[in-house]
């Protein structure tokens, strides 16, 4: 891990957050050193997992890059209540826990239950951001001591487990700088660059897209406490990124406080927006340029690739709407069924290889067997290359509409719904339906102080849509359900929103 902090000058700010001193590069190598050794003291060494549960901000960030460079990290969400904790550590044989010393009532509970150690992270207030020391009991001797080499495992985290029990997906040290070089060649990532981080650091996008990228440059990462759209333009002023990365409803949500925020708006200075983890309406990104007039890149990712699998080109390089880009450090192919490679706009799964992909999930023949079928990762995502090789996503295999034999792309029809004048944000779903099997339905946020009703929104989408693609059901809410990230959730919206048979039929 040392390694990747080399293009960082050491008096240069490495990680810092709104109004706080930054940490340099010369102090980041010095946290790192340190907490190795001390882990190592404590009994834990390369190959031991060690649960990380702190909120957003630069000591979660340091103590990710620390941990990971002679230990194995995995962070996990501090909103998770003591059962989904216990699930977590238990899955993950945690040999240790860090807490801050506000401490976490919940993951105490269950660590003491599990019998898993506690290290403490400690601050000090004349400290720069980012630096800590941890105090605990030692564990044991340390059987693997030093920093981890390429090979080794840097980081575990689970998949979703949206439609199945959570898979863990190990991550060695040599997937994670792959993929932190990638995104920093896809973005033209320099020292001069600073990232004002607002995802989550118990998630991929975050860790990787954000910090380690950004590491990678010898660039700064500025770390906030966590998204808020009532603080974003506070702490672009303050912070003065040269970019941010985020998921489309953190974008639409800064979007709709711009108006409220034009003089930030007029003094930000990015030099481009990222957006990834979910796609991005292609009317979402055009009001991005316009607003704060820079280019939006899309990327796609995903926690088995590390993160990055393709990105769009900065300009002069083109940036297709609707599409995230062309291949960005694994090699992308979209395959049929039966594992062929097909041709320029023929649809299929996308499947991705590369020194970013993990190597397999954690005691789970099944999962391997199907996900690595043919000598290539299986993303689960359909989609189809175009002749210039963009990748352009047609949705999850698993959310395709099946209405009565008709396949239906949801993410077909959000796009066509947010060109209503009256939408602000829009998520098309499955809903059963007791004769054919599934029918279409939609979850709608007006735009503020705007209006229109069920039947004037399917009656727009009937001018564009063939008639069994018009959603039969449109749910107005105030906000959609999101998961931990920010992300929208298609899978399960419909049993969410009451929207049972006896409704569909």
């Amino acid at each position: 891990m040392l390694d990747l902090l080399g293009a960082g000058r050491p008096e240069d700010a490495a990680i810092g957050a709104p109004e706080r001193t930054a940490l340099t590069y010369r102090d980041l190598a010095a946290q790192v050193e340190a907490t190795v050794a001390r882990l190592n003291g404590l009994g834990i060494g390369i190959g031991d997992r060690v649960a990380i549960v702190l909120p957003n901000g630069p000591e979660m960030a340091t103590a990710f890059v620390a941990i990971s460079a002679g230990a194995t990290s995995a962070p996990l969400n501090p909103a998770y209540r003591a059962e989904e904790l216990e699930f977590y550590l238990s899955d993950l044989r945690a040999k240790a826990i860090v807490l801050d010393e506000a401490g976490h009532a919940a993951a105490e509970s269950v660590a003491a239950k599990l019998g898993i150690p506690v290290l403490r992270l400690v601050t000090r207030p004349d400290a720069p951001a980012g630096a800590f020391t941890l105090e605990g009991e030692a564990i044991g001797e340390t059987a693997r001591p030093g920093f981890s080499g390429d090979a080794d495992e840097a980081l575990v985290l689970h998949t979703s487990g949206t439609t199945s029990r959570p898979k863990i997906v190990p991550l060695s040290l040599g997937n994670l700088k792959a993929s932190a070089r990638h995104i920093r060649t896809s973005l033209a990532l320099t020292p001069a660059d600073r990232c004002l981080n607002v995802m989550p650091l118990f998630h991929i996008h975050g860790l990787i897209a954000a910090v380690l990228s950004s590491l990678s440059a010898g660039a700064s990462i500025v770390c906030t406490p966590g998204f808020n759209a009532l603080k974003v333009f506070h702490w672009m002023d303050d912070a003065a990124p040269t970019w941010y990365t985020a998921v489309p409803t953190m974008h639409q949500a800064i979007l709709a406080r711009a108006p409220r925020n034009a003089a930030s708006v007029e003094r930000a200075k990015l030099r481009f927006i990222r957006s990834s983890s979910s796609s991005l309406p292609p009317q979402v990104m055009a009001e991005l340029e316009a607003t704060f007039d820079c280019p939006v890149i899309e990327a796609y990712g995903m926690t088995e690739a590390s993160h990055q699998m393709s990105c769009n080109l900065l300009p002069p390089g083109s940036r297709k709407p609707g599409s995230v880009g062309p291949a960005a450090g694994p090699e992308v192919a979209i395959l049929s069924k039966d594992g062929e490679v097909l041709a320029a706009g023929e649809i299929g799964e996308v499947c991705i290889r590369g020194p970013n992909v993990t190597g397999g999930y954690e005691n789970n023949d099944a999962a391997n067997a199907e996900a690595f079928a043919h000598g290539w990762f299986h993303t689960g995502d359909q989609g189809r290359l175009d002749e210039d090789g963009f990748l352009f996503l047609t949705g999850r295999l698993k959310e395709i509409i099946n209405r009565g034999g008709e396949k239906i792309s949801p993410r077909e029809i959000d796009e066509v719904l947010m060109d209503h004048p009256a939408v602000a944000q829009v998520v098309c779903f499955a809903m059963p339906h007791d004769k054919l099997g599934e029918d279409v339905a939609a979850a709608v946020v007006l735009r503020e102080g705007m209006q229109a009703s069920e039947r004037e929104i399917r009656d727009f989408a009937a001018t564009r849509l063939a008639d069994f693609k018009v959603p039969r059901k449109l749910v107005f809410l105030d906000e959609i359900p999101k998961g931990a990230t920010g992300k929208l959730q298609r899978i399960g919206l419909a049993d969410k929103l009451g929207l049972g048979k006896e409704t569909a039929k």
